[in-house]
């Protein structure tokens, strides 16, 4: 079952939102709290996975990333979910959602340069995730313009720059 906030739990998440970089003593402050309350809110929160700290890169000021969106048509059959883990855990994932309407699955991916991760990710990757059949379908739409998009860089972008695992960095990429 999925956890709620109370109402400090949710004050803190939405001024961590605005700037996680503020301390346990600003935060307090702005809180009312005292700084070792909300540092064991914010130890809980983590733990609990309910929040996430991390950087994000704006997409729309890093022309050398291309953002993509993929609605996918699966016959299910009760392993959705499986299949959109499985995706969830590939490189240049941001992120994968089970959703109604004309797909199945919605995800969105992010990657470097050239459209060959985007190649590699809808005609390599993805029809290796589930049996033959149970993936009918693809459609891909690459983003243009973006305004707001502000994201955590998925596996595989970059990850050679912090000396990360190369194979996952990409085509091309060794």
């Amino acid at each position: 079952m999925r956890a709620l906030l109370d109402r400090v739990d949710r004050r803190l998440a939405k001024l961590l939102s605005q700037d996680g970089r503020e301390g346990p003593a600003g935060l307090a402050a702005r809180l009312d709290l005292s700084p070792p309350t909300v540092r064991a809110r914010l130890k809980s929160l983590v733990e609990r996975n309910l929040v996430k700290i991390v950087g994000l890169v704006n997409v729309a000021e890093r022309p050398e990333l291309i953002c993509a969106i993929v609605g996918i048509h699966a016959n299910g059959q009760g392993t959705l979910d499986e299949i959109a883990r499985k995706m969830s855990d590939l490189p240049f994932v941001t992120s994968v959602s089970i959703v109604t309407g004309r797909y199945d699955i919605i995800a969105e991916v992010l990657f470097e340069g050239d459209m060959e991760a985007l190649y590699r990710v809808t005609s390599e990757l993805l029809p290796g995730l589930a049996a033959p059949g149970m993936i009918r379908g693809s459609e891909t739409f690459v983003v243009m313009k973006t305004h707001n998009k502000w994201l955590s860089l998925p596996k595989g972008v970059w990850d050679d720059d912090i000396g990360g695992d190369t194979v996952a960095a990409g085509p091309g990429r060794e």
